[in-house]
């Protein structure tokens, strides 16, 4: 039975937080100054994660992606990776992380049940990365993007934020880097989601100007890709010769929403109908409280049919009241 909302749109994918913890403190994350204070009583426990997610699948959700925070940072992550990686309705099951674990955990994962990784990345300069990430290394990173690669995470997509006078400058270093390590590189324009979105909000580049600075540089090696890769909302192009795709990810120039297939799952049980609004459905509460699983489906169905339309990040005034991007892993 397929998860269906009110504008015909089907739910395959979910996303899943199991910690809103990180090791990294990014800017357009969070604000400076930000503390996270311990929630651990606030958690959902592995097995109510595993629990969901099975529902989800048995309501036809096909892919799910293990986000944070980061994610690696959740103890025992790996046995709950087994648990979903063993969900017979599964086809995909993938994990986003900063990678600065990833040379510890990407053989381990892989056997596990991760298919693929995607990986944020949003600078090569290693001083730039530190200022970036309020003392970040940039060196572990490449280490995990590398032990990501020689495990067979395939795809490993790279996410880069793209931001105005801070980072732009790098976008053609960027692609060479994916050409020359075979990844698929994303480029993702800011989105004013929670406090520290908001503060990002001058150094918006859209999609068509990064696509620009692409094409001066590569244009005779680019080959779009018609045929979608994954789940996600990004346009492609192959880079002639070799392995590695370039895409962009255009949520605000040109939003998506009309092919939207996808709902997050908060590490505290809140399911997010949409990145860009308010709307949220508490499943904490249900579970905590003795739901059975026919229960837990009828809110699941409730939710997906209070799904919005669209996002309203064009609107200066619902610009992301409560969501933080560190709990929402993207």
């Amino acid at each position: 039975m397929a998860l269906v909302d009110s504008f015909g749109r089907t739910i395959r994918y979910l996303r899943v937080s199991v910690t809103d913890r990180c090791n990294l403190n990014c800017d357009y994350c969070r604000s400076a100054g930000q503390v996270l204070l311990p929630n651990n009583h606030r958690l959902l426990s592995l097995e109510e994660i595993a629990r969901l997610v099975r529902i989800f699948t048995e309501l036809g959700v096909e892919r799910i992606r293990l986000t944070g925070g980061e994610p690696l940072l959740r103890k025992n992550i790996l046995s709950l990776i087994k648990e979903i990686g063993s969900l017979p309705h599964l086809t995909e099951l993938s994990l986003s992380t900063n990678a600065l674990l990833l040379a510890r955990y990407a053989h381990a994962m892989k056997q596990a049940g991760v298919s693929r990784v995607n990986i944020s990345l949003d600078t090569l300069d290693p001083a730039r990365f530190a200022t970036l990430t309020r003392g970040g290394d940039l060196a572990g990173v490449l280490s995990g993007i590398s032990a990501a690669v020689e495990a067979g995470l395939h795809p490993v997509k790279v996410n880069m934020v793209v931001m105005k006078g801070i980072n732009d400058q790098e976008i053609p270093e960027m692609v060479s880097f994916a050409r020359q390590h075979g990844l698929v590189l994303r480029f993702i324009e800011t989105m004013p989601i929670g406090e520290a979105g908001r503060e990002m909000e001058d150094r918006f580049v859209p999609a068509e100007e990064i696509l620009t600075q692409i094409q001066a540089r590569f244009a005779s090696d680019l080959i779009p890709v018609h045929q979608p890769r994954g789940s996600g909302p990004a346009r492609y192009y192959r880079i002639a010769g070799t392995e590695a795709e370039v895409g962009i990810i255009s949520a605000r120039s040109r939003h998506f929403c009309d092919t939207c297939n996808r709902m997050r799952l908060t590490s505290t049980g809140k399911l997010v109908l949409c990145l860009g609004r308010e709307d949220r459905m508490d499943l904490r509460t249900a579970i905590k409280g003795g739901a059975d699983d026919d229960q837990l489906k009828d809110q699941i169905r409730a939710a997906v049919d209070l799904k919005p339309e669209r996002h309203q990040f064009d609107q200066e005034e619902s610009h992301g009241k409560t969501h933080a991007m560190s709990a929402l892993g993207g």
